[in-house]
């Protein structure tokens, strides 16, 4: 009979991921910012009634949804559970309680059953804008950076709050951008009600608890039974990064021992002046994700299968950054921790981790108005443009890196075609780096190449995001670095990797991302995949040569074939 229930229990498992996964689908269809329906900047989930996260959406970013794993709480606690009621929405942007910055809005609906609570769903979305400096590290305090929303209603009994929603169009740049994508938020939310209501009705469930103890438990012993199948010990990571205007030292101690794996950022870098501070959620979120990734991939992530990693960083380190530090560019760090964790991790798990990759999104953001050099045309009008971008990925041990691909965000890049229809943007040139990728026994993943500008009678601020400008991807285990970022205007004048910068009508930003570390040493590749690489145009003949020790000769009969087109 056990059994019987178990693999009833497990069925409805699969249902709640399902449910959320259509949740965030819902948000894809319906959100008005490109950020949200062309790169999946979002989360989605489910909890329980007491607030634990028992599924969470394939679609989205583990920034997002592992830090909003801890918000729900802080929803139950601000709004008071005497105050909850059916038809209620809520919503924060709060950097310290939701997923670390100001351009991130969560929404929040309690799910009721005839009458009673039985659960919450929550999601995320990045906005464009949200008022302040913009979408930057230029700022010196989160108060520059844009508009607050405190934890509170968006919708009381399903009536909205008219006041909030003219406070957040009288403060934002693009406001119907913004509050359509806040409706879409609700949406969702209201999408994966329905969806659990139809489970709970078709199963005969009148709460969730009996379905919510199985999962936590059978998640929380599955995570156990990996982390006591490792060595215990301890290891050091560290890894430097370009930071703002000096560079930041991320260090990270991992400690295994029965029953948990403590990850200890002592010795980081102290909050910087300028917008890159992380708050601990965001690191907390992305710590739990790479131990995750590494120890229990495959074990579906909740509350209780985050529980066991804990992690622990200095009040007033830049992993920890304290109100009213700027956080606006907390990807530019939380993006980097994986890898510094994985540094670690390859002294106590040998041959598992990959290779550095480019790490933090090579985003940028473009400020477009009329040109003030001369008379605009009768028609041009002021326009934000934000578009999301990777380099590429780090070797793993026995597979190349993947080309222009964000980890660990898992935000996709933006297409052309629908970035250009955002505003009078134009993007002249995008495509794979080659020779960014570091060369190894596996190859790091390329990056790209981006050449952007605006529309005949317009200039623009351009706010760079970048980082890997002067601190590449590190290869593993003798692979060799990837190639740095490069950012300069096509006239050549050099451009900073962070902050914003005007550019003049006519000129154009021209971009190389940065590659992935190579993993393993060069002279060890498969001959094989170096005469692909070669015909795929991947890697030159002199990289060919110089890197991988391949004759002249036979660079040459290589590349005369693919010229041909003979296969590789």
């Amino acid at each position: 009979m056990a059994d019987a229930f178990n693999v009833a229990y497990q069925v409805m498992w699969n249902r709640l991921i399902s449910v959320v996964e259509e949740q965030a689908q819902a948000l894809v269809r319906t959100a008005f910012s490109t950020s949200v329906r062309e790169a999946g900047d979002l989360s989605a989930g489910v909890y329980n009634a007491r607030g634990e996260m028992l599924a969470q959406a394939v679609t989205g970013t583990p920034g997002h949804v592992n830090a909003m794993a801890d918000a729900i709480g802080h929803f139950i606690y601000h709004i008071g559970r005497q105050n909850i009621a059916e038809g209620d929405v809520y919503i924060t942007n709060d950097p310290w309680m939701g997923t670390g910055h100001l351009h991130d809005i969560t929404v929040v609906s309690p799910s009721f059953l005839d009458g009673r609570l039985v659960g919450f769903f929550a999601c995320t979305a990045h906005v464009t804008d949200i008022g302040g400096r913009g979408f930057g590290a230029d700022a010196n305090s989160v108060h520059e950076e844009g508009l607050h929303i405190p934890i509170m209603k968006f919708a009381d009994r399903g009536c909205i709050d008219g006041t909030l929603v003219r406070i957040i169009r009288s403060n934002v740049r693009e406001p119907d951008q913004i509050v359509g994508d806040i409706h879409a938020l609700a949406t969702c939310n209201e999408v994966g009600h329905r969806r659990l209501v139809d489970m709970m009705r078709e199963f005969g469930l009148a709460d969730l608890g009996r379905v919510s103890d199985f999962i936590l438990n059978s998640s929380r012993q599955a995570t156990l039974d990996r982390i006591n199948g490792l060595s215990p010990g301890t290891a050091d990571g560290h890894m430097r990064i370009d930071g703002y205007s000096q560079p930041i030292d991320l260090k990270a101690r991992l400690t295994v021992e029965r029953d948990r794996i403590l990850c200890d950022w002592t010795g980081t870098s102290p909050v910087d002046s300028k917008g890159i501070n992380v708050p601990f959620v965001y690191t907390k979120a992305y710590s739990c994700y790479a131990l995750k990734c590494a120890i229990a991939p495959d074990i579906p992530n909740n509350a209780a299968s985050l529980a066991p990693f804990v992690i622990t960083a200095p009040d007033g380190s830049i992993v920890n950054a304290k109100r009213p530090a700027p956080v606006a560019l907390r990807h530019v760090i939380g993006h980097m921790l994986p890898d510094t964790v994985f540094d670690a991790l390859d002294r106590l798990l040998p041959n598992t981790v990959p290779a550095e990759g480019a790490g933090c999104l090579c985003n940028f953001q473009l400020s477009l108005r009329p040109r003030s050099d001369r008379e605009p045309p009768a028609d041009a009008v002021r326009t934000e443009v934000l578009t999301f971008n990777s380099g590429g990925s780090g070797a793993r041990p026995e597979l190349d890196g993947m080309n222009a691909t964000a980890f660990p965000s898992g935000v996709m890049t933006m297409p052309v075609e629908a970035t250009e229809q955002t505003g009078p943007v134009i993007i002249w040139r995008k495509e794979l780096r080659p020779d960014s990728g570091g060369a190894g026994r596996m190859r790091g993943g390329l990056g790209q190449i981006m050449e952007v500008g605006a529309r005949e009678g317009y200039e623009f601020d351009f706010q760079a995001m970048l980082d890997r400008v002067d601190h590449p991807a590190r290869g593993r285990r003798g692979g060799l670095a990837g190639a740095p970022t490069t950012i300069a205007q096509d006239g050549g004048t050099a451009m900073r990797g962070k902050g914003k910068q005007f550019v003049p009508h006519g000129k154009k930003v021209v971009m190389a991302f940065p590659g992935g570390g190579g993993y393993g040493p060069p002279q060890h590749r498969d001959p094989n995949l170096i005469t692909r690489d070669i015909t795929l145009g991947y890697i030159s003949a002199e990289t060919a040569r110089t890197a991988y020790g391949m004759d002249e000769a036979t660079v040459r009969e290589i590349q005369e074939r693919a010229k041909h087109g003979e296969s590789c």
